[in-house]
């Protein structure tokens, strides 16, 4: 009996380390189930060498560093095992393992490596090297070895799922039809899978039933998650099928399938779309979607507020609206959800904007990205003068982002905007890497002024595959200049050597381009050629071409045609009236100013800006609503004398009512762009700071007579005048301007 006492001794103690070590394993597996994966390793590492490490210990360490990407904790405890447990590499749990963290965290290479050199391989094996392959984008690969997996055993629905993630339309129905044989069609991870792979792979086109894969298999499922139902509605609006998705959702809703965030982002991406054009029940659905969310309680949510407040801005809503909404759905904004809004305020209201984008930086504490800063550099491109782009420019320097291509685009978009076509060049230059959009953007700020022939060298020397937008620069750079026969050859080029087919702009651009240089037939004969209905964009240049150079019958068809696709628009009332004027017919010019009247349609008013001393300051013609408006007008019939006697004529011609050749100067005298320039006169210290050059911006197209002002203006002040009008820059100096008075 005593001679058995050390035995039960051992028994025990070997019973008491193995229940340890089933301690210690469960703690390990706690631990890495909660992301400490750094903890978990310390007590692996610590554990008492007279207790051996298991296979699942190892195996709940690699899943650990699998699910939080920890590869190099993961490589060192390869390392660790091959050492200390060599016994375990040939192990088919732990290799199993060790196989789908390489795979997850992007080591794909070592994970094939693993898997090629396995004794005996199970399914797990196969579909964790499989699945790593679809996450990381190797199609290739994962098609390849899911091929040969067929010739040992039979793949698993996850297998399935993960190399349809990956397949292109015409494997992907390959795959379809082996799932069918196999019956694994059923399972709705595959069958997820099957109406993602058809949905984005589906050409774009007439929406039927029928016909539309990703619907048949959808509509086959007896048994959908709510992945089926988001993935369906996804796929409705990547082809742009907007109102298939919301009446989809509507369904959903309606059978009581609960809705989550993937499901908000697409049916708001959906309405961010339009509805198809109606923008009124797309506003209308969206109202309704915003009551949802908010009893959902998902308005808290960033990324259901960004594509929230993206729906609204481009279904028209007011952008305080917008404000109001950033403002109430989330206490704690993150980049994105900034990022819209100062992308929001961009366009109409660009110093709001930078007033945001510096909220964002100094209250906040945000790091700015690329998309922060091409937001930003959009809203310095709607300001007077390059200033704010030049102090985006450095603090896109100091952030280490001059690199990146997205953002260089928009500080080359952003200088030429701001009139400094030489530092939108210098950017352009200083580019290591150059994708199309850099290229048009650069030939888009040529364009704009006015350097066809400086277009037409850079996009000779391009060295990227040029797109539709590379040609309507292109076009619009020979429209600005007269180079009518260059233009001819670049349309004719587009189709015949760039395969490229002609939209609305590449026609509205051609019928610009004749119209501006007299050639009325051909442009009209372009109208009446195009394959698609002409727009309001080819309607009014063709009007202000007819108008231009006298063409009466056709102006009143333009004109008409314009009313029609835009009856809100004032353009086609106010050239007619013109006409009119211009012919002395002022009766006919005052029915055409009482049925705009009628209609309730208002011009549009012109208006200038002029940045003194870091402010802004409007001018509208007359110049009476300035707070210096007296002086102001004082010193301009001042410098209209001094102009006169350098040979300034008035353009009275231009005044078109029935009144006194003195009533006509008097009016011409008070454009805003006139009052603007003046007012810089009366302020010429705080020009040192715009480079000593007088930056105006015009909301509408400047006039003849103001263009001759600048042109002497231009000689008497020994000052470079920069003018930006609603079509292009006009650079005064030397008593001439760049457009060589063609505009």
């Amino acid at each position: 009996m005593l001679r058995s006492a050390p035995r039960a001794y051992l028994s025990l103690r070997s019973l008491s380390a193995a229940t340890t070590s089933i301690s210690n394993v469960e703690r390990l597996r706690v631990m890495c189930t909660r992301g400490h994966i750094e903890e978990a390793l310390s007590l692996f590492y610590s554990l008492e060498l007279e207790v051996p490490h298991s296979n699942q210990a190892y195996a709940n360490l690699f899943h650990g560093c699998a699910t939080y990407n920890r590869l190099r904790l993961g490589r060192a405890l390869h390392q660790h095992m091959d050492t200390h447990s060599p016994s375990l590499i040939s192990d088919l749990y732990v290799t199993n393992h060790l196989i789908n963290m390489y795979a997850k965290c992007g080591h794909l290479d070592l994970a094939r490596r693993l898997f090629d050199e396995m004794p005996k391989r199970n399914v797990v094996s196969w579909t964790a090297l499989i699945s790593g392959y679809a996450q990381h984008g190797r199609a290739n690969e994962c098609f390849g070895l899911f091929a040969s997996m067929l010739n040992e055993l039979l793949p698993t629905e996850f297998a399935y799922a993960s190399v349809l993630s990956v397949c292109e339309i015409s494997s992907g129905r390959q795959v379809h039809a082996l799932a069918l044989k196999t019956s694994f069609d059923g399972y709705v991870f595959v069958a997820n899978a099957l109406i993602t792979m058809y949905s984005n792979g589906y050409d774009y086109g007439v929406y039927r039933d029928d016909k539309h894969e990703a619907w048949m298999v959808f509509c086959d499922m007896k048994f959908r998650n709510l992945v089926t139902w988001n993935s369906m509605i996804a796929g409705l609006q990547v082809r742009a099928l907007w109102a298939q998705a919301l009446s989809l959702f509507s369904i959903m809703h309606r059978d009581g399938v609960e809705f989550g965030r993937a499901t908000l982002l697409s049916v708001f991406s959906c309405l961010s779309g339009n509805c198809g054009g109606d923008g009124e029940m797309g506003f209308r659905h969206c109202s309704q979607l915003h009551c949802l969310v908010i009893k959902s309680g998902f308005s808290m949510e960033n990324g259901v507020a960004t594509v929230l407040l993206k729906a609204y801005s481009r279904l028209g809503a007011e952008v305080s609206d917008c404000y109001k909404i950033f403002s109430e759905t989330s206490s704690n904004p993150d980049i994105v959800l900034w990022t819209e809004i100062i992308a929001i305020f961009a366009e109409l209201y660009p110093e709001k904007a930078l007033f945001l984008y510096h909220q964002y930086y100094h209250q906040e504490g945000l790091a700015p990205d690329s998309h922060v800063f091409s937001a930003v550099l959009k809203a310095c491109a709607g300001l007077v003068t390059p200033k704010s782009t030049q102090a985006m420019h450095s603090q896109v320097v100091k952030s280490a982002f001059e690199n990146n291509i997205a953002v260089a685009n928009a500080l080359i978009h952003a200088y030429a905007r701001c009139g400094s076509i030489g530092l939108a060049k210098q950017v352009f230059d200083e580019m290591e890497l150059r994708d199309t959009i850099s290229w048009n953007s650069m030939l888009k700020a040529y364009a704009l002024h006015g350097r066809a022939q400086e277009a037409i060298d850079l996009f000779g020397q391009m060295n990227v595959q040029a797109d539709a937008t590379t040609f309507v620069a292109l076009l619009s750079a020979c429209s600005h200049s007269g180079m009518v026969e260059e233009g001819k050859k670049i349309f004719d080029n587009m189709i015949e050597k760039y395969n490229i087919v002609p939209q609305l702009d590449h026609f509205a651009c051609m019928v610009d381009l004749l119209g501006r240089a007299g050639h009325i037939l051909e442009a009209y004969k372009i109208i009446n050629e195009m394959p698609m209905n002409p727009d309001s964009v080819v309607w009014s240049a063709f009007l202000g071409a007819c108008r231009k150079h006298g063409e009466t019958n056709l102006c009143n068809l333009a004109a008409r045609k314009l009313q029609e696709l835009n009856p809100g628009n004032s353009l086609s009332y106010v050239l007619m009236s013109n006409i009119y004027c211009s012919a002395g017919i002022f009766t006919e010019a005052g029915f055409v100013r009482r049925e705009m009247k009628g209609l309730g349609v208002r011009k549009e008013p012109g208006l200038s800006w002029v940045e003194v001393g870091n402010q802004v300051h409007e001018f509208a013609s007359g110049g009476q609503k300035h707070p210096q408006g007296k002086v102001i007008r004082a010193s301009l019939e001042l410098l209209v004398g001094k102009l006169k006697s350098l040979g300034y004529v008035p353009e009275t011609s231009l005044v078109l009512h029935d009144v006194e050749e003195e009533q006509k100067e008097e009016q011409l005298f008070y454009h805003s762009e006139k009052l603007a320039l003046i007012f810089a006169l009366m302020n010429a210290n705080s020009l040192v700071s715009n480079g000593g050059v007088i930056r105006i911006m015009k909301n509408i197209r400047i006039c003849v007579d103001c263009h001759n002002f600048m042109k002497v203006a231009c000689k008497l002040v020994q000052m470079e005048i920069v003018v930006r009008d609603s079509n292009r820059f006009h650079h005064f100096g030397e008593g001439i301007c760049s457009c060589g008075d063609y505009w």
